[in-house]
């Protein structure tokens, strides 16, 4: 049984003739008896009662009828949202980031959903070093991390470039100054994020070739709350600059440029190269990269 021998059979019944079906259904009368015979065959019974052509069902007609009618109208439905998916009026979007990675995304996420309001946003906080394994196993359509993954199947595409920044509270001694060396921060409470990163120890090696002491007297785990413990004057602290840039134009805290510092922070866009992307994936990339084709990115 296939759903377009249903379909023969349910305006069979429905017009109550086989040459109506036929002009209906811009067939000829032979080929719709001989479909609806086949079917008979997989019922097993007869579906109209003989002698009255097609005017009078079966009980097992009747009972089909009714299955058949679902069976077309869910295949009307997977067709409707099928449909609704590739014209993005539905859909789900998962991504990954860490935590400093989602200041650079929100104006991006902000404009995808004006476009698309009725597409789900989930974004899951991963850190860095496992977002090519939760892409390839599926669990997320993109991710943003600060370097290149080394896995053959996944593609990266440049996003922004960042760097780290120096911040201090606006009455602190340093915040009259625009750069200061290396040499004066030996004395200075920082305030350090928790997380192990490669930036982290970049800086911690910094401070190590110039001989500076690097005084980490309070290790906390979120970058919001490191910011907040500088503006309350309880330190200062080195994280990345777009994590900081509202507070830095606010004026609720300073930055001051570590001359010999400059760590550059690229963020890349992360997605698998090896199987089609959603067409919500493919929505985000082509509002990331409009100047760039989808298909020279994958």
């Amino acid at each position: 049984m296939d759903l377009g021998s249903l379909q023969v059979f349910l305006t069979v019944s429905r017009e109550r003739s086989f040459s109506r079906a036929a002009e209906k259904l811009y067939r000829t009368q032979p080929a719709i008896s001989i479909s609806v015979r086949k079917l008979e065959q997989w019922v097993g019974q007869p579906l109209f009662v003989r002698g009255t052509g097609a005017g009078t069902l079966t009980e097992a007609g009747a009972l089909l009828v009714e299955y058949a009618e679902r069976m077309l109208n869910l295949r009307e439905e997977a067709k409707r949202s099928l449909e609704d998916l590739a014209g993005l009026r539905r859909g789900r979007l998962s991504l990954g980031v860490n935590e400093s990675s989602i200041h650079a995304l929100l104006p991006a996420l902000a404009r995808f959903r004006r476009k698309y309001p009725k597409i789900e946003i989930a974004i899951h906080r991963v850190y860095s070093r496992d977002i090519p394994r939760e892409i390839l196993n599926y669990r997320l359509d993109l991710g943003i991390a600060s370097y290149r993954p080394s896995e053959s199947s996944l593609s990266a595409a440049a996003l922004l470039r960042d760097a780290l920044a120096f911040v201090v509270h606006p009455r602190h001694k340093l915040a009259r100054h625009r750069s200061v060396p290396i040499r004066q921060l030996g004395e200075e409470v920082f305030i350090a994020h928790i997380v192990a990163s490669p930036y982290r120890e970049r800086v911690i090696q910094l401070f190590a070739r110039h001989h500076v002491t690097l005084r980490m007297g309070v290790e906390l785990p979120t970058i919001e709350s490191i910011k907040r413990f500088v503006e309350m004057g309880m330190g200062v602290a080195i994280v990345p600059r777009m994590c900081v840039q509202v507070e830095v134009e606010r004026g609720q805290l300073v930055e001051v440029r570590i001359r010999e510092m400059h760590l550059r922070r690229d963020l890349f866009l992360i997605f698998r190269r090896d199987r089609p992307l959603s067409h919500p994936a493919k929505a985000f990339l082509r509002l990331l990269r409009p100047k760039q084709s989808l298909g020279s990115l994958l």
